[in-house]
């Protein structure tokens, strides 16, 4: 290995990473700092409850019922739009091909933003996507692209290899084999991300990918990949306005931070 792939290794994977996982906490979406600022006074009306008489708890008890069958019943509240995009520049080509899923001429098409250390990336990643997949991609409602927008040399790594094929780094891998490595490294956040010791944490989960270690190297002292990502993510920013992830660029409209299976959901349906 030469002198500048040892650099460009080490970049990438030693401890500098770490300290990088900060900016990516910090350019994530807002929304769950929202909510966290929201619930103590959920707490507070629930704790409220809770010390309230036992007469007045046995004599209202079906009307709490009623009222939270209705609460669960009722449409989840729709996202505001932080800013409109031509949807036909977006799906222009790139520097990388599009890892998408989906029929190409399905009526919604959503273009996600994502860093892989990025908590709230995870959050959707585990909870949502699966749900909106089987819901709308798989019915051919959806077209769903996933997009690079690393914060920090860590999360472009991980992007780094789950774009190459573990047998063949030289080579792009596919939709196919792309989206279930971006889901183990989302499951696996917590192993990877703040590791001390970065190259043999993402080695791991490169090996249950199939990577061979003459492969992980392979891949990850491919400069023209690491330039390639990282237009990426300089096209979003400067073109699309993306700034914190996830963002997602849904039918001309732009939405920023983690969406659970009914606020994406009720959005998907508002489009038809």
């Amino acid at each position: 290995m030469s002198l500048s792939e040892m650099s460009l290794m080490k970049r990438l994977l030693t401890g500098v990473a770490v300290a990088g996982l900060a900016v990516t906490l910090a350019a994530c979406s807002d929304d769950k700092k929202e909510q966290a600022a929201q619930d103590p006074a959920t707490n507070q009306s629930t704790s409220t409850e809770t010390t309230g008489s036992t007469t007045s708890t046995a004599t209202t008890g079906t009307t709490e019922v009623a009222q939270a069958d209705t609460a669960t019943a009722a449409p989840a509240e729709l996202p505001t739009a932080e800013g409109d995009v031509d949807m036909a520049e977006v799906l222009k080509p790139g520097a990388l091909p599009d890892m998408a899923l989906g029929e190409a001429n399905a009526p919604v098409t959503i273009v996600e933003y994502m860093s892989t250390t990025c908590p709230h990336c995870a959050a959707f990643h585990n909870n949502t996507f699966d749900a909106i997949k089987t819901k709308y991609v798989d019915s051919g409602k959806v077209r769903f692209v996933i997009r690079e927008f690393p914060f920090d040399p860590r999360a472009a790594a991980a992007f780094m290899l789950a774009r190459c094929k573990p047998q063949n780094p030289a080579e792009l891998t596919d939709a196919a084999q792309y989206f279930p490595m971006i889901s183990m490294l989302m499951k696996q956040q917590e192993v990877w991300a703040a590791a001390q010791d970065g190259r043999e944490a993402l080695l791991q989960m490169s090996k249950l990918a199939g990577f061979t270690q003459e492969s992980f190297q392979a891949c990850l002292t491919n400069q023209k990949l690491l330039d390639d990502v990282n237009a990426v993510r300089e096209r979003g920013a400067k073109e699309f306005g993306v700034a914190a992830t996830p963002t997602f660029l849904i039918n001309g409209k732009r939405y920023s931070g983690d969406m659970s299976v009914g606020t994406m959901s009720a959005l998907i349906d508002s489009m038809f």
